[in-house]
């Protein structure tokens, strides 16, 4: 057994064996689509709130705020939103150019792609920021802002996060570091851009639309 084990180490030399993948899937690939399963549920939980409180206790949409003397009905900003989701879903397009780029070795392509992703969505995140100073309730003042904050907080938290991976990728892109043949840093951000885009028309429409 000890010379078997000699025989095989000196095959492979001082490196371990490639492992092999029982999927075409690349574990990377599959940890990210693993982990977005779990935030999916983790939506579905606030979604499964909002539809308690809109469905099942019959209130109002937009509310009325319970905690003044004189109730009076809540605006949303549905414009401003609409015009918010435009750039988000914008920027999906700009990452998938980046991603497209770096598999043709365009690196014009990936750094343009990456930078303006990166631009929009970081307006996409200051917009919603003002929004929140500006919209006159807090969570204090009944279901209906709690679910508000709750649902869109929780996509600008996700916005964040992906803005902090797409500021590392964009970096790594302007020194060189993705060529055609290496590219998963590219290919797993983006398919967790894509999932923030998702997430939040759906927020849009839940909230601001329907």
């Amino acid at each position: 057994m000890v010379a078997h084990a000699e025989a095989h180490l000196d095959h492979h030399g001082d490196h371990p064996p490639e492992p092999h993948f029982s999927s075409r899937i690349s574990p990377s690939i599959l940890g990210m689509y693993l982990f977005i399963g779990s935030e999916i549920m983790l939506f579905g939980s606030f979604f499964t709130a909002y539809f308690f409180v809109r469905v099942v206790n019959g209130d109002t949409w937009p509310s009325l705020l319970s905690s003044v003397p004189k109730a009076f009905p809540l605006h949303l900003p549905v414009y401003l939103a609409f015009i918010n989701t435009l750039i988000l879903v914008t920027s999906s397009f700009t990452m998938h150019w980046a991603l497209t780029s770096v598999k043709k070795g365009n690196a014009f392509g990936l750094r343009a792609g990456l930078l303006l992703t990166f631009l929009m969505g970081l307006t996409f995140l200051i917009t919603q920021i003002t929004e929140y100073l500006r919209i006159g309730f807090n969570t204090s003042q009944g279901a209906f802002p709690t679910i508000f904050f709750c649902l869109t907080g929780l996509h600008g938290c996700h916005v964040f996060v992906g803005l902090t991976i797409l500021l590392f990728m964009t970096i790594r892109a302007f020194r060189g570091h993705f060529d055609p043949e290496h590219h998963h840093g590219v290919e797993i951000g983006g398919i967790y851009w894509h999932f923030v885009d998702v997430m939040w028309i759906l927020v849009f429409l839940t909230v601001y639309v329907i």
